[in-house]
């Protein structure tokens, strides 16, 4: 099998950036479908069609200059594009990781039912559509308990740790009673997370383990490798496997797990493609992720995926304030972030900044944790001082 020279992406925004980035490395011709001219990949890509994440009539003029179509965001219209393959007739149209793969990794149910049936370790759920399924779940699992919207979930967006019934019934209103999972709450000691690649041929490649610091669910924070024993690290690695196995996953994965005082993991979230909590791959490992995905889909081997350092820990570069043009305060304070030693950043060129938006990264390798996170503390000062 010769390898695929053109790909396509479905999302413009920062993940496609980077992936754009990697690509020019490869020698790839990657077109983004992205919604606006103000996305973050629009500047790098080679070509560019313009529409919606979920307007499959643009996906279907991005498959006019690809080879395989990939994805930055679970936000596609999966029956408009089963539809598109359906309808290509001779040509055949070649989305990685599959449909099917998808249809189970975009909705938190689907996962769910997924990892129950194959014997993967994940908090006791239960699937929630109307009032009387809510109170009924709410009573089985008791308080504190999450409740999850099914779909289109990110950084914390429809997700609701849950007190009592009055939080739970405010929830379930402000989603809009829309199809979603009650779960058991995990009293987590910390939060894991791994990326991991499988191939055509079913070669997988797991990157280090690592732990993720959030702040109201917005990842702050990622620290390869993860402080924790080598079992753990086993553990995660074991759990990352069979979820790619029987998945039969083509791409690359996000996986996000629970870890207990007791030692024990599980699964939180699977997200099918690139993730923030893999960013630090870039200086930190022999193979980005972005790399790695853009081998797997376009049939080259997989890459390395060792540390090039002892230790590396991503800061994410969250917005403090909401503007429409990007502040000059920001500015500054890249500038003096950016005279740390073995420190990197990735500002995403964003048009307008929100709190808590994802505004750019910096990447810091070190020797030692200690060290690493001594110069993160740092950073984050500099970053949220007024």
């Amino acid at each position: 099998m010769g390898t695929r020279q053109k790909i396509g992406v479905i999302g413009g925004g920062q993940l496609a950036w980077m992936m754009a980035i990697a690509a020019k490395h490869l020698n790839i011709e990657l077109t983004v479908q992205a919604s606006s001219p103000d996305d973050s990949a629009v500047t790098v890509a080679d070509r560019v069609i313009y529409g919606k994440v979920d307007d499959a009539s643009a996906t279907a003029k991005l498959a006019e200059h690809c080879q395989v179509i990939t994805f930055e965001n679970e936000f596609v219209d999966l029956v408009a594009l089963q539809k598109l393959i359906d309808g290509t007739g001779e040509r055949r149209l070649l989305f990685l990781p599959k449909l099917a793969t998808l249809a189970i990794s975009v909705d938190k149910l689907n996962q769910r039912q997924h990892f129950r049936k194959h014997h993967i370790p994940t908090p006791e759920f239960y699937s929630v559509e109307t009032e009387l399924e809510l109170l009924a779940a709410a009573e089985k699992l008791s308080y504190p308990l999450v409740l999850k919207a099914r779909r289109h979930g990110y950084d914390g967006k429809g997700t609701w740790v849950i007190a009592d019934e009055i939080e739970l019934r405010s929830a379930w209103e402000s989603m809009h009673q829309a199809p979603a999972i009650a779960e058991a709450f995990i009293p987590f000691e910390r939060e894991l997370a791994v990326i991991a690649a499988r191939s055509e041929s079913g070669e997988i490649a797991i990157y280090p383990v690592v732990e993720t610091l959030q702040t109201n669910q917005v990842c702050r924070r990622t620290i390869a490798p993860a402080r924790v024993d080598p079992t753990i690290s086993k553990k995660v690695e074991t759990i990352a496997k069979q979820i790619l196995t029987t998945l039969k996953a083509i791409g690359i994965f996000g996986i996000e797990f629970f870890l207990t005082a007791e030692g024990e993991v599980s699964v939180n979230e699977i997200a099918p493609r690139t993730h923030n909590s893999g960013h630090y791959t870039i200086e930190g490992c022999q193979t980005s992720q972005f790399d790695q995905l853009l081998r797997v889909v376009s049939g080259m081997q997989l890459g390395s995926v060792s540390m090039v350092a002892p230790v590396a820990v991503m800061v994410n570069l969250l917005g403090f304030e909401k503007t429409l043009g990007i502040d000059a305060d920001y500015l500054e304070k890249r500038k003096v972030i950016a005279s740390f030693p073995n420190t990197h950043i990735h500002w995403y060129g964003k048009k307008s900044s929100s709190v808590g938006r994802k505004l750019g990264h910096v990447t810091i390798l070190s020797e030692t944790h200690d060290r690493a996170i001594d110069i993160s503390d740092r950073i984050e000062s500099i970053w949220y001082s007024n």
